[in-house]
């Protein structure tokens, strides 16, 4: 397996965590979206740089 594939599967179960769909986490608003989009902004920049 490639870095690029691991960093997608890392990816997609992070995209999986953020969803609001348990009842306890109602209360935790746009914070892990937030997180995920800041991580997605990172790995994107470090892609165009040429470090993956």
């Amino acid at each position: 397996m490639t870095l690029t594939t691991i960093l997608l599967i890392v990816l997609v179960l992070l995209l999986l965590g953020a969803l609001p769909s348990w009842p306890y986490s109602s209360g935790w608003g746009y914070a892990p979206s937030s997180v995920l989009g800041i991580i997605l902004v990172a790995f994107l920049v470090l892609w165009l740089l040429g470090a993956f």
